[in-house]
């Protein structure tokens, strides 16, 4: 595709060569260029694309977008650079025009929201393709472009890859495409240039403030996805959560409300709940689901009022969200031989641990609650110590341990969280940095005490990350054991 065709809407600051060129490929990363292709330089918080130009030139890149040109020196006389006052704006912008503008061919649908945004969008593909649809889905756990899967990295990926995944998407007959979006990713414009038919908000609680740095910055972030939305599109807010109406302040879409405490357009409730599941009443109907907890009715309300919203008949809409099952790793329940019940849970947010842990204490009553759990390395720092607490204080023992330390010292880690507890707490208490030996005790402690054993934090991840390197781990296997 030709140059000039790529930069017709982003309206650049200044062109530098010739824009006639035909653009092969678009690539972010210097060191994955081709010739033929051209390359975005973005401006990250550790590193500035700009440095690495002369790299992507050096690889046979005929064209630059930047913000800021090379030295004279330093200018290819045979590449034509492209001066904009946002590389990742532009990138967003390019790489849709790049694949055809793909989002515009299908229903889009964003999903954002501290928790629920990966069991949320992940429902409604199951739904939609149960239903006789062709579908996509952009998520943490997995990338599905209708039946076939594609490995995931991000819970939302960069601009490049969102587009020729939706490019695949519309290539294969998909109508929809369910996509969580992270505040991370609205911050960087992953998602500019894209056509949103919807987006749904699930709540928002204190996470990421490693690097949104205030509470109001990260609101801010989430609801500037519903900002962008166009006339056409819905909104769809949860409004127990109180920010939840802060999310349609100013958007141009019909706003849409859900809720199981307040007046809401869709309103559910629950009827009754064991570890199989749930009985919940939806828009006057009652319908048994196998996904436990307030949570998931919240996850599975959304998932209806957005069908409903896409044109998913009433009667129809409520037949298929009864037949949905839990996705991985979201307060997935096992069942070990000797009798011990194990619940694994992606919980790594104060406000989602605490859920998960009243929901298994509303179900399990009397039952003893051992809960394993540990914060990740290189991220927020202040919610551990309220982590810990939290742990401490509802359940009956807490182990905890290391959830991705990333390049933090796991020790470290766990003295913060050691931090949140007072005395009492700390004597229910046991650190362990290895997480393998920390779930094989805890199993341990349930064996003699009847207990219920809670893994939180990293639900479908089966790695842990350490020093740089990815380390094969799974909580499921683990608390099967099947690894050592």
């Amino acid at each position: 595709m030709l140059l000039n065709n790529l930069i017709h809407d982003i309206r650049p600051k200044a062109i530098h060569g010739n824009p006639a060129v035909d653009i092969g490929s678009l690539w972010l990363k210097a060191q994955d260029a081709v010739p033929g292709g051209l390359f975005f330089a973005l401006r990250g918080s550790a590193t500035d694309g700009h440095r690495f130009i002369g790299a992507a030139i050096a690889r046979g890149t005929v064209a630059v977008v930047c913000e800021e040109l090379p030295c004279a020196e330093a200018i290819d006389p045979a590449v034509c650079y492209v001066v904009v006052g946002d590389s990742r704006a532009a990138a967003g912008q390019m790489a849709s025009a790049f694949y055809g503008h793909p989002s515009r061919r299908l229903k889009l649908v964003g999903i954002t929201g501290t928790n629920g945004k990966t069991t949320t969008a992940t429902l409604l593909y199951r739904l939609f393709r149960a239903a006789g649809y062709r579908a996509g889905l952009l998520s943490t756990v997995a990338n599905y472009v209708d039946a076939r899967e594609i490995p995931a990295t991000h819970t939302t990926p960069d601009a490049i890859t969102i587009n020729r995944l939706l490019g695949e998407m519309v290539a294969a007959g998909c109508g929809y495409c369910f996509m969580e979006v992270s505040s991370h990713a609205i911050v960087q414009e992953r998602i500019a240039g894209l056509a949103f038919a919807g987006a749904l908000f699930s709540n928002i609680t204190h996470d990421h403030l490693d690097y949104h740095k205030t509470f109001a910055d990260y609101i801010r972030a989430k609801r500037s996805l519903f900002d962008r939305l166009p006339a056409g599109a819905f909104a769809l807010l949860n409004i127990d959560d109180r920010n939840g109406r802060i999310m349609g302040q100013h958007t141009r879409a019909a706003v849409k409300t859900y809720a199981l405490r307040s007046w809401a357009d869709f309103k559910a409730r629950i009827v009754e709940q064991t570890l199989d599941g749930m009985q919940l009443h939806i828009d006057g109907v009652d319908i048994w689901t196998p996904l436990v907890g307030a949570f998931n009715a919240y996850n599975l309300l959304a998932v209806y009022a957005a069908a409903r919203l896409l044109g998913i008949d009433r009667s129809e809409a409520l037949r298929l969200l009864s037949a949905l099952t839990p996705v991985a790793g979201r307060f997935e329940v096992v069942r070990r031989a000797d009798g011990i019940i194990v619940i694994i849970d992606y919980a790594h947010t104060p406000d989602a641990l605490q859920n998960v842990i009243q929901t298994v204490r509303s179900i399990g009553r009397e039952t003893p609650l051992i809960t394993v759990v540990g914060c990740g390395g290189n991220r927020d720092t202040a919610k551990r110590p309220t982590m810990a607490q939290i742990a401490a204080t509802n359940s009956d023992r807490a182990v905890f341990t290391s959830d991705n330390p990333r390049f933090e010292d796991p020790e470290a880690i766990l003295n913060d969280m050691k931090a949140g507890l007072d005395a009492d707490a700390r004597t229910r208490s046991l650190f362990i940095t290895d997480r393998g030996e920390a779930i094989r005790t805890a199993i341990a402690l349930a064996q003699t005490d009847g207990a219920i054993v809670l893994i939180a934090g990293k639900g479908h991840e089966r790695y842990q990350e350490m020093a740089g390197s990815r380390i094969p781990f799974d909580d499921r296997d683990a608390a099967l054991g099947l690894t050592m």
